[in-house]
This record gives structure tokens, sequence and C-alpha cells, in this order.
């Protein structure tokens, strides 16, 4: 398992649109996901301790950005065929077991996380109201393991400012985690 780092944020990259098959039978798009506020797209899977370890945090920083105005959704775009824990059937398992808030979908084909040049799990990218790159960085301070309970929230202060003026925070620390579990053609 590799652990990476993302690049720092690119301003103003505009969202690219993409069409997913949620675990909740729906497909999904850009359009669909959005918020009057923003996006948050996050690169996520199911096996990764660096999301394990913090999925309760996403789950609460999503409800509360969603009463800000901010969508989200989940993209998982790991080959489950070296991870099983990653499968589509897995996927609805946890969707359903921590009870989402957002729409969990499968990039089966890899373009998306391509298109976007997602590096790790969990990688975030947070959009404004116009879907321009405003926020590329970590939740919080933690690794495989959750950082204490009081650590600065970064994704949610960087999102609540995107929500409130529309730019990000200009300094941002880049998230970490592992590396996408790309297919071997």
């Amino acid at each position: 398992m590799a652990s990476l780092e993302t690049p720092v944020c690119e301003f103003g990259w505009e969202a690219m649109d993409f069409d997913l098959p949620g675990v909740d039978g729906k497909r999904y798009n850009l359009a669909s996901a959005k918020g009057k506020k923003g996006l948050l797209v996050m690169f996520i899977c199911n096996h990764c301790p660096y999301v394990k370890s913090v999925q309760d945090r996403i789950i609460r920083d999503v409800k509360e950005l969603a009463l800000l105005g901010v969508g989200a959704i989940a993209i998982m775009s790991n080959d489950p065929a070296d991870y099983p824990e990653d499968s589509f059937e897995n996927m609805a398992r946890i969707a359903k077991q921590f009870d989402y808030p957002f729409p969990y979908v499968w990039d089966e084909t890899q373009a998306v996380a391509k298109a976007y040049g997602a590096i790790c799990t969990p990688d975030f990218f947070g959009f404004n109201g116009d879907l321009k790159l405003q926020y590329r960085g970590r939740l919080d301070a933690s690794r495989k393991e959750a950082a204490p309970a009081d650590v600065r929230r970064d994704l949610f202060e960087g999102m609540l400012q995107v929500a409130k003026t529309g730019a990000g925070p200009e300094n941002q620390i880049s998230s970490i985690g592992c590396s996408i579990k790309w297919r071997t053609e």
C-alpha cells in the first residue's frame, strides 16, 4: 500500500462532468450532486485505512456543509479485482451501514479519477457554485488513525469559506492516503 500526497490546489480548474452509477440504483452527474454554494467531490474507497479512520468525520462534515448549500458526492475508482472489499456490492453495504448522506458512485472505467487527477483515497476536490476548484486539501490532521477530536477541520473550514465567498483559502495542506488502485491493462 503506497501512501501518496495530493498536489496543491489548481484554483479555478473547472469540474469535469461525469455520469456514474450509484449504489442506490440511480445515476449521478455534476448537476445532480451540486449544491447552490458548491460541490465536494471525494474519491474514497472501502478498504483504505486512511478513509476508515475518518469516515465518521466525512459524514459529519458533509451533513454540515449541506446546510450551507454545498453538495457532495463520493466516487470509488479502485479496481476491485485485487481489492474485493471495494466491489460495488461492498460499496452498497458500506453506504447503508454508515448511512452515507451523499451519493456513493462507481467509476468502473477509472476515467473520472484520471480526468480529475485523483491520486489517493481520500482525495477531496472542493468547487464553488460555478464549479471552479477552490479546495484540494486534507480533511484534517488524521492519518491512518484519527487525529484528536478537537483538531482543526481543514476541509470543513475551507468549504465554509467557499460557501460564503466563492473562494477557497490560499493556504491548504495536501491530503494523504492510499494510492488509487489502477487497473493493469
